[in-house]
């Protein structure tokens, strides 16, 4: 009577092995990543107002398609006509409240 031993299948030359019948194996590695993507669209009545922004950061918005942060703290893509809705009412007062530039500037 003859005993057979239970092969490794990781030996050299073993089937599926790294040295099996079809050759040597590789192995490939997965590098997963997640892509983080700000959240640009707040429910209620944000979507309602217009909202202040310096406008060389709705300049670069337009350019780089990357959101804006108005006053009040609203996080957008600008795309529409801010002259079609009244001015929101948080951004307004803390535009109120801030002083004159004190370096010449118009802003």
């Amino acid at each position: 009577m003859s005993e057979t031993t239970p092969q490794d299948p990781n030996a050299p030359g073993a089937p599926g092995g790294p040295d099996g019948p079809d050759g040597p194996q590789t192995q490939t590695a997965v590098l997963e990543r997640t892509e983080t993507v700000p959240e640009v669209a707040e429910p209620g009545d944000h979507e309602r107002f217009a909202h202040y922004v310096r406008k060389e950061k709705i300049v670069e918005s337009a350019v780089t398609g990357e959101p804006v942060t108005a006053l009040c703290g609203k996080v957008w893509i600008p795309g529409r006509n801010p002259d079609r809705f009244p001015v929101c009412p948080t951004c307004k007062e803390i535009y109120e409240g801030l002083r004159a530039p004190q370096d010449g500037g118009d802003d």
